[in-house]
């Protein structure tokens, strides 16, 4: 028997889970931004790390992984479009190598960090960190991080690619907030030496340019100002602990047209993006204006480990009328001819739940996401082709489960197996699903 859309033997498929099935006892999320806390035993380890190696530590991983997809020129963000002509691909995810320099006082506190990372696969090389930290007063409560970073926003987005447990980021995560980081100034309130709640507390707030890595420079005069308050894991019971966020984002792209669409209804009441066009509005600030809020529960019992994460975005995005990603800067047509600004009204969702089975070291997921960049448009509600609707208003959502195993401290294996639905439309296109579903077994080697 197969498994549907596959060519690979269920059985084979049964064996290996059951051969790589295996996480380590504490394996903990880490975080794009996270610092040194001598407070805690792996803070002193990496602290008596950096001293050792005169206060330089160098780290890195690379995701060496196998894809299958349920149809040939399979279009998604599960590592990208698959090829014309091929639904099975071997691909380098991910090659990072990160340098980091801390420099400490005489009472072992840290002062400075400088971190540089980069990220190389056979697609080729590319920054993904270059920032500085610096803590304020002796007593560190304070920090202030420039240059290349992760965007201070939700939980998914801050946990790093070689931690977390589903292969890739969600839809909405990947093509609102594209490769995680953007160039600017943050200060953080995060005391490294507080007693009672105020250890518990983070807080950033930050300005920056707003297109991130998707263009090489700032376009416009316009910046983004992110922010986002956190409670760490919190012990509420003997083996429950909670933790949460709430983020915002507010952001403006300069409208590069005279005309801009807007959502709103046609003369027989279909949905439908009407234009306003005034040349007086050339140079204008359009919204981007995202909303988050998150949590996690962990819950240690008897039969094991089990961990529930929640998070909701909504919001304005402004981008074009064939996509909700955040331009790099004005978008041009084959002809030359620039493209009208589109706004739209999103929501989206991540929910994940984890099992570690018993005292054992067998870690199993499922994941589900959600991304709807017109809140405004049903599929039910779906106009003629004049509504100026596109294949970037329609609503994904995606099922997916699998398993991890850490085979040692510095190797671990995933199989990952997504179903991915949209919205089935009148649209040419979009009236049934499509074929889009990936497996994905990945190996992740790290020092």
């Amino acid at each position: 028997m197969h498994i549907p859309g596959f060519g690979i033997r269920r059985k084979a498929v049964i064996f290996f889970i059951i051969l790589m099935i295996w996480v380590p006892k504490d394996a903990g999320a880490q975080f794009l931004m996270d610092m040194v806390d001598t407070t805690k035993e792996i803070g002193k380890g990496v602290l008596s790390i950096y001293k050792r190696f005169d206060h330089i530590r160098i780290s890195g991983y690379i995701q060496p992984q196998f894809q299958v997809a349920s149809a040939e020129g399979a279009v998604g963000y599960s590592g990208g479009n698959f090829q014309e002509f091929s639904n099975n691909r071997f691909m380098l995810r991910r090659g990072r190598i990160r340098f980091d320099y801390v420099h400490f006082d005489v009472n072992d506190h840290p002062k400075l960090q400088f971190v540089f990372q980069f990220d190389g696969t056979e697609r080729g090389v590319n920054i993904r960190d270059f920032w500085g930290r610096y803590w304020m007063g002796s007593r560190s409560m304070f920090h202030l991080t420039t240059g290349m970073f992760a965007r201070p926003f939700g939980y998914e987005i801050n946990l790093s690619s070689g931690d977390r447990e589903a292969p890739e980021r969600g839809r909405m995560s990947q093509i609102l907030m594209k490769t995680e980081r953007d160039l600017g100034v943050m200060l953080s309130f995060e005391p490294q030496y507080a007693q009672g709640f105020l250890k518990n507390i983070k807080i950033d707030a930050g300005i920056f340019n707003g297109q991130g890595l998707t263009g090489p420079a700032e376009t416009d005069s316009y910046k983004d100002f992110i922010t986002q308050a956190m409670i760490k894991p919190v012990k509420l019971t003997k083996g429950i602990k909670i933790s949460g966020g709430a983020s915002l984002l507010a952001g403006g792209i300069r409208q590069w047209t005279a005309a801009v669409a807007r959502m709103g209804s046609a003369a027989n009441g279909v949905p439908s993006f009407i234009v306003d066009s005034m040349v007086t509005k050339t140079g204008d600030r359009l919204p981007r204006l995202y909303r988050g809020v998150n949590a996690q529960l962990q819950w240690k019992h008897r039969l094991g480990l089990t961990e529930f994460r929640a998070e909701h975005w909504s919001g304005t995005q402004t981008a074009t009328r064939t996509t909700s990603e955040t331009p790099a800067g004005p978008v041009a047509g084959s002809t030359g001819l620039l493209h009208s600004p589109h706004v739209r009204d999103f929501s989206g969702m991540f929910l994940l739940i984890l099992h570690r089975i018993g005292e054992s070291r067998t870690q199993l997921g499922v994941k589900y996401d959600s991304y709807d960049p017109n809140v405004k448009v049903s599929a039910s509600a779906w106009g003629p082709s004049g509504s100026g609707l596109s294949g970037a208003d329609v609503r994904y959502a995606t099922l997916g489960a699998g398993f991890i195993r850490q085979v040692t401290d510095n190797m671990k294996v995933v199989g990952w197996y997504e179903w991915v639905r949209n919205e089935k439309t009148s649209m040419t296109g979009f009236t049934e699903d499509l074929k889009d579903n990936v497996l994905t077994l990945r190996v992740q080697y790290r020092f």
